[in-house]
């Protein structure tokens, strides 16, 4: 058998796998792996590092489907190369309930899958993460231990997602080598031709970001092959335009928006298999081209096995950290440090904005934590994420820094975050505003499906903004991110809850955490000492009434010092009040109902009180407390002026609270 007869069995058995699993399910999109065969083939048989037996092999090239639409690709991929967490029954139950191949690839569901994809345009800029994060493990610990690729095969509509123009400039100013993208050049979407909706000349657009383009015959192996090879000796990212037929070997649907994203059909796949010469049934491949397959699986192993007496003969300290690093283990001196930045605030007390409460916390956590690496969307002299540990960029030729200047690019930059979770070695958290915390949703909504450790710093969370104006005053977001399952808000009132907050968020290994901070001072509110880490039950009674409560106000974040001002107020006219802390919705309606009921309390009369839309808050105080807090958008002005336009005052808390009583 000549290679390219080898070759054309081994894409074919993609090709069949993936059609007749499509059409078992009698749903999906054959048309993709169909096409993009040949290029999967040379680079899984030929190119890429990989180990079938332990798919967690640090120095392990990493391969994306960011066109995750054409999920049986990656499927077909696994099994025949061996990977153990993936049958031939699992791809006959391709998009089952329950089974290991869904209809998009899931990260932490199917061993083999690097990340999520489907959102298109999504896994490409994944991609800049995981390249970006090989770059700057390789700058802290050395090639010996970390020298791989990152692949990618995209389609069009991820170049067409405005997410990709983002990733790929942010992959071309940091000079990312490393990354390179097999673009599934086609020409169909699933209305029909690209030409309908797209005139731009892509080679030429990432060339201007600072990339290498090429493009190649996407069914020709051996120009794919000198593509890759090629790619791999730039210093810049390159993007490979393959030219294929959607669907190819499709006798009548071959190269038309038909065979998409829907079954070919009985009578077009017979056709398919007679125009291929596939005399198989569906799910067998011949033992010949499962042998080959199964060969090119244990292509890499003789590198892995370099690669583990590298990394044993490597100095002791150091392979402990990288050890502890990739498993992604916090040092011990972790909760000590924590403790450390408490008993400091409280010591001081002086009144200071949370946003700069993040900034002293962090000053400590980045200076204990090698791994935490940090960034903003150009936004970072106010979202006050860069700490002493974290001055230096990281930025080509060194990428030994530590705080990553993203741009005004908050979707490509919450992408890349999840992309350096997810590669390991690092944990990544950065900051914009709390309104802009709409441009990075889709990234944060995967991370929290994917169960990945990313902190997102979200300052200027309210109508405090001030004189910016409605534009900038989030109302609705803080609702909406609370809204995401999986993730954690944060709406911390001061100094130490702050702390606790980003401990909690440091120690969460399995999903994501939003600290939504503000702009203006806020008093310290913790002044007791108190080793117990109050904000991990959620919400706690913060102030005290003097008597059995016949108010409870329930505030977050700015509002909790208000809340005080206005028990104060009640007090003062002899109605014992009470505040409950809220800084967290989500850790608070985890806890046992018992322990809820306890701290909702059984005053009569309930306020909840936040700078923001009133959604959310019934699960806690019901939908018969009252509520202050913001109906509409904001206003332009000074912040105390802003709050007192809505109402959101400590004489209007407390003058809400006395009509609640006069009414029962």
């Amino acid at each position: 058998m000549s290679t390219r007869e080898k070759h054309d069995r081994m894409a074919n058995a993609i090709r069949f796998l993936s059609m007749d699993a499509v059409e078992a399910a009698k749903s999906g999109h054959p048309g993709m792996p169909m096409g993009m065969a040949d290029a999967a083939t040379v680079l899984f048989g030929k190119v890429l590092k990989y180990d079938p037996t332990d798919p967690h092999w640090p120095d392990r090239d990493r391969f994306i489907l960011s066109a995750g639409h054409g999920s049986m690709l990656i499927y077909s991929l696994l099994y025949l190369t061996g990977y153990e967490g993936m049958s031939i029954e699992d791809i006959k139950n391709f998009r089952q309930l329950g089974s290991k191949t869904p209809g998009h690839p899931e990260y932490g569901h199917t061993v083999g899958v690097e990340t999520t994809t489907g959102p298109l345009g999504q896994g490409l800029a994944n991609a800049v993460g995981f390249a970006l994060a090989e770059r700057m493990l390789a700058a802290q610990f050395g090639s010996d231990l970390v020298d791989h690729h990152t692949y990618v095969i995209a389609g069009d509509g991820c170049l067409m997602e405005g997410i990709s123009e983002e990733a790929i400039e942010i992959a071309g100013r940091q000079k990312l080598g490393k990354l390179i993208v097999l673009w599934d050049d086609n020409h169909i979407t699933i209305d029909g031709p690209t030409s309908l909706s797209v005139a731009t000349d892509q080679l030429a657009r990432f060339e201007a970001s600072g990339w290498e383009a090429t493009r190649v015959d996407g069914h020709d192996p051996e120009a794919i092959l000198a593509a890759l090879e090629r790619a791999k000796t730039t210093e810049k990212p390159s993007l490979i335009a393959c030219r294929t037929t959607i669907g190819f070997g499709a006798p009548t649907k071959a190269g038309s928006n038909g065979v998409h994203g829907a079954p070919l059909g009985a009578e077009e796949i017979a056709g398919t298999r007679a125009a291929l010469g596939w005399e198989a049934p569906p799910f067998v491949v011949p033992t010949d081209v499962l042998d080959a397959w199964r060969l090119a699986g244990l292509r890499s192993r003789q590198a892995h096995k370099s690669w583990n007496e590298r990394l044993k003969g490597t100095d002791h300290d150091k392979r402990g950290e990288f050890e502890r690093r990739v498993r992604g283990e916090l040092p011990s001196k972790f909760a000590e440090v924590t403790a450390g930045i408490v008993a400091k605030a409280q010591a001081d007390k002086t009144p200071v904005a949370t946003r700069k409460s993040s900034e002293i916390v962090l000053e400590a956590l980045t200076a204990a934590l090698p791994e935490m690496v940090g960034g903003s969307a150009d936004l970072t002299h106010s979202n006050n994420t860069k700490t002493k540990a974290t001055s230096v960029y990281v930025e080509p030729p060194k990428y030994d820094g530590r705080y990553i200047n993203w741009g005004i690019r908050e979707h490509g930059m919450a992408a890349a975050l999840n992309g350096i979770a997810l590669h390991g070695g690092f944990i990544p958290y950065a900051g914009t505003f709390l309104v802009f915390s709409d441009y990075c949703r889709p990234s944060i909504r995967l991370a929290a499906l994917m169960g990945v450790r990313v902190v997102y710093v979200f300052t200027h969370d309210s109508i405090g903004v001030g004189e910016d104006g409605p534009t900038h005053q989030p109302v609705e977001q803080i609702a909406a991110l609370r809204a995401i399952p999986n993730l954690l808000v944060f709406r911390p009132c001061d100094t130490v809850e702050t702390a606790e907050a980003w401990k909690i968020a440091l120690e969460r290994k399995n999903g994501p955490s939003v600290l939504a901070l503000t702009r203006q001072n806020l008093p310290l509110m913790r002044t007791d000492a108190n080793e117990r880490c109050l904000t991990a039950r959620g919400a706690y009674e913060i102030v005290a009434a003097s008597d059995d409560a016949e108010v409870s106000l329930f505030a977050t974040g700015s509002e909790v010092s208000l809340a005080a001002a206005a028990r104060d107020l009640l007090e003062a006219e002899g109605i014992p009040t009470r505040v409950v802390s809220v800084p967290s919705f989500e850790l608070f309606l985890n806890q046992p109902e018992e322990t809820r009921k306890q701290v909702i309390g059984t005053a009569p009369v309930k306020v909840a009180i936040e700078a923001a839309i009133r959604q959310g808050w019934d699960a806690i105080v019901g939908s018969d407390a009252a509520f202050v807090g913001m109906h509409g958008f904001g206003a332009s002005g000074p912040a105390p002026k802003v709050f007192a336009q809505f109402g959101i005052t400590a004489e209007n808390v407390a003058a809400t609270a006395k009509a609640r009583l006069k009414k029962g």
